[in-house]
């Protein structure tokens, strides 16, 4: 009896934070709780969510706890944003500011760790998985959730595994390179026997057939090793470029924080900043041709007609 009243005591203490716009915040780890294994806690997301992932890296575009934050508290996301068949970084980062919006929203003091959780590693988004396991037994309420219905008709496809990396294609291109070069060297080796009359067997002996397979291989081999000299410059220009993002990402994410940090007296501002920060290309865009315009009048008013500046000079 005492342990019935205890739980209809929480459930309206849920409801009651949830109808004020507030979620419950958890601040356990997993050195004070008990943690659930990584097939676990897979199946549980698979479960509640509908999905079909097969490791917690996949996680990291963020995709799947946007929903359970409209599972748990409906209207405080919308799931059209969603990038649901998420399959690159930039995209995962797209998806985990709509749920740092979320969780703002809804008074949740959880910073995430986006920097970390988009390269995909394992301990990390294991981290931040089991913490919101605790986070969503403490604010869900039982009740019904079509997670299908909810997408609305997009396919949540899996993202795919963080360990593949397509620097492995030319080895899977010039492996299946050489499988035509076979092929056309088993054809010209057999068509002269086919194709050479029984009655003049010198003239077979005169047509070399093996120069001509040996030239393609070789061929094929410049190409594949140009194409790897490509492949690892690119490589290289790849890495550079995502270490200047991760460095504007991160002062981005110093100044968000600051933001967050501000008493209400600098909320105008606070907010006008935050647009900024979460402004589309095509917002961007306006502004610009906005403030082009605007130059552009200004500019106008000033300038002087030649009338008047004639009579400015005589003067």
């Amino acid at each position: 009896m005492e342990a019935a009243c205890r739980d209809s005591w929480h459930l309206w203490v849920l409801h009651f934070l949830c109808s004020w716009g507030m979620a419950v915040n958890v601040y356990s780890t997993s050195i004070t709780q008990e943690t659930m294994s990584r097939h676990d806690i897979t199946a549980w997301v698979n479960d509640i969510l509908c999905l079909n992932y097969t490791k917690v890296e996949q996680l990291s575009s963020g995709a799947a706890y946007c929903q359970f934050m409209d599972l748990l508290f409906p209207g405080c996301i919308s799931l059209k944003k969603v990038k649901f068949q998420a399959k690159l970084e930039h995209e995962y980062i797209h998806n985990f500011k709509l749920l740092q919006a979320s969780f703002k929203r809804m008074n949740v003091d959880k910073i995430i760790p986006v920097e970390k959780l988009v390269k995909g590693r394992f301990q990390d988004n294991l981290d931040f998985i089991q913490w919101f396991k605790k986070f969503f037994d403490a604010n869900y309420d039982g009740k019904e959730y079509d997670p299908v219905e909810a997408r609305q008709g997009q396919d949540a496809i899996p993202p795919p595994d963080p360990g593949e990396q397509i620097f492995n294609l030319p080895k899977k291109s010039h492996h299946a390179a050489s499988s035509p070069t076979a092929g056309a060297s088993r054809s010209t080796s057999t068509t002269p026997k086919s194709s050479t009359p029984t009655s003049r067997p010198s003239s077979a002996k005169k047509i070399p057939a093996a120069p001509t397979p040996a030239k393609g291989e070789k061929e094929l081999e410049a190409q594949v090793t140009h194409l790897t000299e490509q492949v690892n410059t690119l490589k290289l220009a790849l890495e550079g470029v995502e270490k200047e993002r991760d460095y504007y990402f991160s002062k981005l994410r110093e100044v968000e924080l600051l933001c967050q940090e501000q008493g209400e007296e600098s909320a105008p501002f606070v907010d006008r900043l935050m647009e900024v920060l979460y402004s589309s290309d095509d917002q961007e865009r306006v502004g610009e041709l906005a403030e082009g315009d605007a130059q552009e009048v200004d500019e106008q008013a000033h300038e002087v007609p030649d009338d008047q500046q004639e009579e400015q000079d005589e003067y």
